[in-house]
Parts: structure tokens; sequence; C-alpha cells
């Protein structure tokens, strides 16, 4: 008994010093955590809908240790979640606070205000863009979100001191806000993004119920399986049509003598909308101008399109003179981002404390 006791002993003090000797490493810190509030807008915005948007939405905001009392001012950082998703469940779990935690406590990076907004829909969530059927979230985003944050809370609010970070469809978001926005922000990181470009399979060979989608009297339409949904959202993003009930939209495949064949003028909009890789030609100029920018993607992704899509992203960028961070990770989506050892901590984490402005505000 004696020499279990002693073996736990020595075990726990070997964890104490252990635990010392990281908080006493070079650039540590003491062990703090922040706080987590959640605030609720409603808005103005998004009362332009024809798919019932709610528009009170709830924002995730994780505020450094002892903001309360500490008089500073930091700079903020935006994170736009996936569709099928919401704000909810990135921050349930607390592995992404977690995270923030421990890269304060080392000095990888300097404390700043997380925000994450809630983009989610009754059904695939936001494709980060505007639409007067399927919502505005861009100008939510920049006009609302944005200004009630720098009014609600201490930051520095200046380009330089913003970044947006986005994964999967949020990181076709963070992309789409960096580059048509780079006023409001300098820096901008894509996990894993998605529509950055057109792959290898044409729309029309695309496994969508086309029948059900063009025969449905109600919305939301639950039977319809999760790319009829996805691509009944671009639909209603880019091709908006406000006396065509119940999805107020035409689409890039439309009935002919029993056949579904491609309306080609609905085809190039539809595309050109919703691929990155096909609008960054317009805002060179202004990706240029920006401080940082990032992508990167599994290697072992099961949609190979997005694969040869952000290789084809990082290629054009080259091309435009845009400089930028580009890695292809052995992994698939979504399961390397949330480790300790994952994307955010190892790779965002670092690129946004060399990229972002932290001032002594």
């Amino acid at each position: 008994m004696i020499t279990i006791r002693r073996a736990l002993f020595f075990v726990l003090l070997l964890a104490m010093i252990r635990e010392t000797r990281a908080q006493n490493s070079p650039g540590a810190h003491p062990a703090r955590t922040g706080k987590l509030v959640t605030a609720t807008i409603t808005s103005k915005i998004l009362q332009e809908n024809r798919i019932g948007i709610s528009t009170d939405r709830k924002i995730k905001i994780y505020l450094p240790p002892g903001y309360e009392n500490s008089g500073r001012y930091y700079p903020v950082v935006y994170f736009l979640h996936s569709i099928f998703s919401n704000n909810d469940v990135l921050m349930e779990d607390g592995k992404v606070t977690t995270l923030i935690d421990r890269a304060w406590m080392h000095a990888v990076i300097g404390e700043f205000i997380f925000v994450v907004p809630d983009y989610r829909t009754a059904t695939t969530g936001s494709l980060y863009d505007n639409s007067p059927v399927s919502g505005r979230w861009l100008d939510y985003t920049t006009e609302e979100v944005i200004p009630y944050v720098d009014q609600k809370f201490r930051t520095m609010a200046r380009k330089e001191n913003r970044a947006v970070v986005g994964e999967f469809m949020g990181g076709r978001g963070a992309l789409k806000l960096a580059m048509t926005r780079p006023d409001i922000f300098s820096v901008v990181y894509a996990l894993n993004p998605v529509a950055t470009g057109m792959g290898k399979i044409p729309w029309s060979y695309t496994q969508i119920d086309w029948k059900k989608l063009h025969t449905s009297t109600t919305y939301p339409d639950n039977s319809l399986d999760g790319i009829s949904q996805i691509f009944l959202m671009v639909s209603q993003t880019y091709l908006p049509n406000l006396n065509r009930p119940p999805y107020y939209c035409d689409f890039f495949m439309e009935p002919d003598n029993g056949k579904f064949k491609p309306n080609v003028v609905n085809m190039i909009k539809a595309q050109r909308g919703f691929s990155i890789g096909e609008t960054i030609y317009d805002y060179a100029d202004q990706l240029k101008s920006l401080k940082g920018v990032a992508l990167d993607w599994a290697r072992f992704d099961p949609i190979h399109a997005h694969i040869d899509s952000n290789r084809e992203l990082s290629r054009k960028l080259e091309d435009l003179g845009i400089a930028h961070e580009a890695e292809e990770y052995s992994g698939a989506p979504f399961e390397k981002t949330w480790l300790d050892d994952g994307r955010f901590y190892l790779r965002v984490l670092p690129f946004l404390a060399r990229k972002m402005d932290f001032g002594t505000r």
C-alpha cells in the first residue's frame, strides 16, 4: 500500500512539475480562461427574404481573460461556420475556446475577441452571399453584425485589426467577404473551402432531384436529399425569381420533353455567382490589398472537385500576383480542424498572429 501511495505521489508531482514548466516556459502566461457570451440582434436586413429566415440571430462572442476590468481594446476574429451547422454546434463542446485559451497561455497569438455569427436557415444555411430570396447575408455581416460588435465591445475597429476565418462553406464565405470588403478585413484564412472552382464533373451530371424540385409545392421540403438542398440554395441565391413560388427561383436545369436539360443562360449565371474561382478576376486588386490570404484543403476529401478546385484557385491566385499561403494536408475535411494539434491551433492562429495588427491600445 505504501509503495502504491508513493507511486501515486510521484505521478502527481511529475504532472505538477510539467504544468509549472509549461506555464513558465518562454512567452507563456499563467493559465486563464476567457468568457463566452451570447448576444441576440434582430436583423432588419434579413427581413428581405422569401424562405422564412428568422430575423432574431444569436451571436457567440468569446472575450479574452480579464476583459471586464482590463480597459483594453482588442482585435477581432470573425468565424463563419459551414452549412448544415450553426454557431451553437460549433461552440457547445468547448473545444474551440479551449484551443484559444491554450494559444493565449503559450503566446501563440495575442489576445483577441472571437465572434461567431449565426448563419443557419431552415435547410442548408447561408452560402454567404446576397439574395432577395435567400437573404442578404454579406450585408447582414458587414452592416449589422460588425457594427454591433464594435459598438458593444472594446474592439480595435480598423481593417488591420480584423480577420475573417471560415470552414468549408464558411471558408467560401470568408474568401467572399475578404475580397469584396477589404475596407473591413485585412486577413482571411479559409479552412477547406468549397465552391472555389468547377471541378471536373459537369453540373448537368450532378445527382440532383430535379423532378422533385420542379414539382414541389411546399418549402421547406424535408424529403430533399442534401445535394439537392444545396443546389436549391444555389438557385435561390443566384437565380432569384420572386414570381415563382414556392422556391422563388429559376433553375439551371429545366424540363424538356420528359428530360431535364441545361438552361445555358441560367447555368452560366449560377456558376459565375457561386464559384469563387470564377469571380476572383473581378477582385484581384482587392485581394492584393489584403495583408494575409491563406487556404488549406484535405487531400482525402471524398468529393474530388473540392481538391481540384482549391489547387486551381491557388494557381489562379499565383498568376494574378496575389500573395497567399496554400496547403494540401493529409486527412479528410473537418477531422483535423479542432484537434489539440490540429489546423486551427497549428496553422490558423499562428497565421493570424503574423498578419493581424494587435496594437497596444
